[in-house]
């Protein structure tokens, strides 16, 4: 059969059609013509060595069925169309279309004295979309405030019973509100909600002033009423908690006495986590090495075989891998000789691709390892290829900028020679053939990593089934004092370069770039990191992820 399935790519469409290998270029070309509208003298159809002429034999290209052809150029008598929709300018757009208009900063939080802790850790949650989804949907136990406009015309007795019932509705309402403006949004009603459901966040100091709280303790409060409140609705009376599902890992513990007992065998225990704890002492470094000492403890308790109080060595491993994991530095901890909390300044350092492989039990680590190994040779491969990409595009003008004929390189000037500009048509050719050629050997995610997927983690959604983790969210302290300071945080930009990163301070929002987060390892009074927040890597191309 001389017919053959090929692929025409031109102006962002793929139109598919058989190719007969018996014909000319120009039969070719009239057919492209009923489909694109282009004009055959119009076409450049790009073929290594260069175009497709009309003479061209095309038996002797030794093409392949499914190949790729790249077409540019427009046709003669195409005109600017008008927009379908006027344009709204800055000046003339609401604070709530402002607020949803691409490119615009999101909303900040202003500090109602010393509310900071609460505000960063707000903001950090805020960009997990699995969480905006279920908050959306949820309706809560108790009566629905109608939104924050709606109560806040109440009176003081509703107002109150309405915040005291629900954080996660108080939670789902204070995200719209801010999903509707640009500037910094006070969250009256969210601290309200807060401090009936945690009355410590409503401790005052001696001068009267509600005291500073500890940025980690409403990150975990937060997450517990998530916990109990925040459900995701499935096909039977078993709801599944979305932080269960999200947020939560599991883990196997292993107690042993250090002394000998040989009658005492070790003790295993199995639960459940919403943070790893990084641990830091004089020998502590990296992310890495914290959350080891954390994952291996002493602990003081009665020995039966010993008839007294004993050392004994836990052991933990990971069983399960939340898709969204949080590591907290334990910075803050209890001196017992001042009977005061102070602060560790130590500079600790972490990763921005996090590999949690190694802290998973054998078992776990035999279904993530193929995945993460494979996903890693992928991720790579990506790239290179846009960086290739990138290279091309530097090297040559852009393929749009040809439109077929005169009409795209007409406008190089008269000044210009022909031989000057059939160099640059050259350069043009070759780099859309060479970006075809990777567009069409590119590998397919989805079969490369489903043959590597364990059934069982496949099956959980909410999982992690590679084991690895991109940063996307860090709640930093700065100051000496446990019990004062300021807290900030930073949420990585999805979209762009991949290395722009939101500054929430209160109600004061920038971007910064990523040199900015990677100071924030501490060693000093500066911002230092206390929360981490990773996301797992998703298994699909960084350029169709989903944001």
């Amino acid at each position: 059969m001389s017919s053959i399935p090929v692929v025409v790519k031109h102006a962002g469409k793929r139109y598919e059609l058989d190719l007969d290998l018996a014909q000319p270029g120009e039969v070719f070309k009239s057919q492209l013509y009923s489909l694109t509208g282009v004009e055959p003298e119009r076409q450049k159809i790009l073929i290594k060595g260069g175009q497709l002429k009309d003479e061209t034999d095309l038996s002797t290209l030794n093409l392949k069925p499914g190949h790729n052809f790249m077409m540019m150029g427009t046709p003669a008598g195409k005109t600017v169309q008008a927009p379908k929709e006027m344009m709204t300018f800055l000046e003339d757009m609401t604070d709530a279309q402002l607020a949803a208009a691409a490119g615009s900063l999101p909303s900040g939080l202003q500090n109602l004295g010393n509310t900071c802790y609460m505000n960063s850790t707000l903001q950090t949650l805020r960009f997990v979309p699995e969480l905006q989804e279920e908050l959306q949907k949820y309706q809560g136990g108790g009566p629905s405030t109608g939104g924050f406009g709606a109560a806040a015309g109440g009176s003081s007795s509703l107002l109150g019973g309405i915040i005291g019932s629900d954080l996660t509705l108080a939670l789902r309402d204070l995200y719209k509100q801010m999903g509707q403006t640009t500037e910094g949004f006070p969250p009256m009603m969210f601290l309200g909600a807060l401090r009936t459901a945690f009355p410590q966040f409503a401790q005052k100091g001696k001068d009267g002033q509600f005291a500073q709280q500890d940025a980690e303790e409403c990150y975990s409060q937060i997450i517990t009423q998530l916990r109990q409140r925040l459900k995701i609705s499935g096909d039977s009376s078993n709801d599944v908690s979305f932080v269960d599902k999200y947020l939560s890992g599991g883990i196997v513990s292993s107690s042993k006495c250090d002394e000998d007992t040989p009658d005492e065998p070790p003790v295993e225990t199995t639960e459940t986590f919403v943070n790893l704890k990084c641990h830091i002492s004089a020998s502590i470094n990296h992310l890495r090495d914290g959350l080891v000492a954390g994952l291996t403890e002493k602990v003081e308790k009665n020995s039966p075989t010993l008839g007294r109080d004993a050392i004994y060595t836990k052991t933990s491993k990971i069983t399960r891998l939340p898709k969204y994991l949080t590591c907290h530095f334990v910075r803050f901890f209890w001196k017992r000789d001042i009977k005061k909390k102070v602060k560790i300044m130590r500079k600790v350092t972490f990763p921005f691709e996090l590999d949690a492989t190694e802290y998973c039990t054998d078992e776990l680590r035999a279904k993530l390892i193929p995945v993460r190994d494979r996903l890693r040779d992928l991720r790579k491969d990506s790239h290179d290829r846009e960086r290739a990409r990138k290279r091309l595009k530097r090297s040559a003008a852009s393929p749009d900028d040809v439109a077929g004929g005169n009409a795209g390189i007409g406008g190089f000037g008269s000044a210009q020679s022909k031989a000057a500009e059939a160099k640059e048509e050259a350069e043009i050719s070759a780099a859309a053939i060479k970006v075809a050629e990777d567009d069409a050997n590119a590998p397919d995610w989805g079969k490369e990593l489903k043959e590597k997927l364990d059934p069982e983690l496949a099956a959980d959604d909410g999982c992690n089934p590679s084991g690895l983790y991109d940063l996307m969210g860090v709640i930093t302290h700065q100051g000496a004092s446990a019990d004062s300071g300021h807290y900030c945080s930073y949420v990585k930009k999805e979209g762009g370069d991949g290395k722009t990163w939101y500054f929430f301070n209160d109600d004061k929002v920038s971007e910064v770039n990523q040199e900015k987060v990677e100071s924030l390892a501490g060693g000093g009074e500066s911002h230092s990191a206390l929360i981490l927040l990773y996301r797992s890597v998703p298994l699909v191309p960084p350029t169709t992820e989903t944001k």
